[in-house]
């Protein structure tokens, strides 16, 4: 070493400064806290299981290097970031810090998460907030569609797609769309939207100011929305009305479909409406002059018409003759039967035909219809006097049955009363039910004809000979006759005699020579004690026969008769006068029962 270096002088050194203390001594209080607070800047405070904003500081093709103040840096998948395409160092981006070091060390982050953490954040804060949100619809499915808000799908309802009804979701996918959210559900991750509502509120403007301006008569244009059997719902720019079946045309239709279509335009008239309830009733006919008035003047009572059945009721049947302007033709206009039936023997809905006008009034628009008054009314026709004159026979269907008779009908509008006293000769019938029925085939014969006040006696018993004109020589007082008890009362007992016919007898008449009285179903001698041909009835006892003394006559031996006395006939004519003709007798017998048969029949 040279001299000049070796008396080379060197400042004075300190050397307690200098002296080793251990790491980050030799600081002073105010140093400390300053390379403190510049270290503080430098880091940010960072919790697990939260979201954080990071800086992109590196990209690879697999990873991203992400900054988020962290003593270091986090990667995180490329395949997270493909919703950003065009993402560079530099940017900024939220990240869900899963964990502050692995096993490795490594900072772990996830930015999906993050994402969905901070969608259900903005939902929940639009939802709160009544925000609207820009929504892309993704696809449809059943009852509505799946729309994409903030990352998260969510369902739009069908119902709440427009004010109006859509009929076709389709033409709504991949189109974007503003909802506003209307219902979260946690549990199960579900969102509900509405596109509805803001259209709704965008209406509410428009529809105050169409009820405030609202009138009765005022002429409105609307687009018909829905369609159901009893009307439409009609939108009127926000505001719905109702355009009843009834108030469509004044013709009669089934549907409204029959006139009427989905979304079609028209104009209609306000018929009334409620401001409370906010209901308006439309008309549309009302536009159009009433049928009634334009109705041909040559109609007149008397006319001929023709028109098309619109309505059949139990009541009778409505002919429309042109649309608007109908008529009733009652089921007793129908037939001249006075037996009324169901109109739809008649005719059926759709029907042509023709028929007279019976009433009509222009003012109160109600016209009554006849069809019968195209034919003949039977008992006006000039042969009816010889067709049905006093003793003619004729056949008739039974169409009704009373106390006192029943009514048969021999042809339509001609029904004539066969009374029950007319039914039969012998049997004593109290209701008609016990010797015809309903629908039964009668031959009867013509007792009375009147006309003009369409009336009609007929008989059936009178097809036949009287016979109590024979019975009278047969059941002559004091003939003895055997009978059976067939019934008994309190005062009398009824019997059958020969031929069917019937007899009474008291019941003490019923006593026997042993003293106990006759039974029920028991036959035995009976005398005859009154014979009341025109009361048809017979009276007798069974005591009397018994009781009654034989009367012989013996031979007169007066010396003044030279002559044997003729022997007594008294029971030869008593027994023919209880038998009679026997011949006689057997062909009446046979000639009843056939007259029977037919009744039944």
């Amino acid at each position: 070493m040279s001299k000049e270096n070796q008396n080379q002088v060197f400042p004075d050194f300190d050397w307690d400064k200098a002296e080793d203390k251990g790491f980050g001594t030799g600081y002073s209080s105010s140093d400390r806290r300053n390379l403190e607070q510049m270290y503080e800047t430098t880091l940010s405070p960072v919790q697990e299981k939260e979201v954080v904003k990071g800086v992109v500081v590196g990209i690879t093709d697999r990873e991203v290097i992400l900054n988020i103040g962290f003593k270091s840096d986090g990667i995180v998948s490329f395949n997270e970031f493909r919703d950003l395409p065009g993402m560079k160092i530099g940017d900024e981006v939220e990240v869900y810090v899963e964990n502050q070091e692995d096993a490795q060390g490594q900072l772990v982050l996830s930015r999906k998460k993050a994402k969905v953490i901070t969608a259900w954040d903005n939902i929940q804060k639009s939802f709160d907030e009544d925000v609207v949100i820009d929504a892309n619809v993704k696809r449809r499915t059943k009852g509505g569609l799946i729309v994409d808000i903030f990352g998260i799908e969510a369902f739009l309802p069908g119902s709440q797609i427009d004010v109006k009804p859509i009929r076709d979701f389709d033409i709504f996918v991949g189109k974007r769309m503003e909802v506003k959210v209307v219902k979260i559900n946690y549990a199960n991750d579900n969102v509900v939207v509405s596109h509805k509502v803001l259209i709704e509120k965008d209406l509410e403007a428009q529809r105050q100011q169409i009820l405030n301006n609202l009138e009765k008569g005022q002429v409105l244009e609307g687009v018909i929305k829905n369609m159901t059997n009893f009307g439409v719902f009609i939108d009127l720019g926000g505001v719905d009305g109702l355009l009843h079946i009834t108030d469509i045309s004044w013709g009669r239709i089934n549907h409204p479909s029959d006139l009427l279509a989905l979304d079609q335009k028209l104009n209609v008239v306000v018929l009334d409406f409620d401001e409370e309830k906010k209901r308006i009733s439309l008309g549309l006919k009302q536009l159009q002059s009433h049928p009634w008035d334009s109705l041909d003047e040559e109609i007149q009572v008397g006319s001929k018409v023709t028109g098309r059945i619109v309505n059949v009721a139990d009541y009778g049947a409505f002919l429309e003759i042109k649309p608007g302007v109908e008529g009733l033709i009652h089921v007793s206009e129908m037939s001249w039967s006075q037996h009324l039936r169901n109109p739809q023997e008649f005719m059926t809905v759709g029907d042509e035909i023709n028929a007279v006008v019976l009433t009509l009034d222009r003012q109160e628009r109600k016209m009554s219809l006849g069809i019968k008054q195209l034919t003949e009314d039977p008992w006006t026709q000039a042969s009816l006097k010889e067709k049905y004159a006093v003793g003619t026979r004729h056949k008739g269907v039974v169409r009704n049955l009373t106390n006192f008779g029943l009514f048969i009908e021999l042809e339509e509008g001609i029904d004539g009363l066969v009374h029950v006293s007319d039914l039969s000769w012998t049997k004593k019938i109290k209701h008609p039910s016990d010797f015809v029925k309903v629908s039964d085939e009668l031959e009867v014969v013509v007792l009375e004809l009147d006309a003009e006040n369409r009336r009609l006696a007929l008989g059936h018993k009178q097809l036949e000979e009287n016979p109590w004109d024979t019975f009278e020589t047969i059941f002559e007082v004091g003939s003895v006759h055997k009978s059976t008890i067939v019934a008994k009362g309190d005062k009398f007992a009824t019997l059958e005699l020969p031929y069917g016919i019937e007899g009474v007898s008291a019941i003490k008449n019923l006593t026997k020579e042993d003293g106990t009285v006759a039974e029920v179903g028991e036959s035995l001698d009976f005398t005859v004690l009154e014979f009341l041909k025109d009361e048809k009835k017979i009276v007798l006892s069974h005591s009397k026969v018994k009781s009654a003394p034989v009367e012989e006559k013996k031979e007169d031996k007066s010396p003044r008769s030279g002559n044997k006395a003729p022997a007594d006939t008294t029971p030869k004519e008593a027994e023919k006068s209880t038998f009679g003709d026997l011949s006689v007798l057997s062909a009446l017998k046979e000639q009843m029962e056939e007259s029977e048969k037919k009744g039944k029949k």
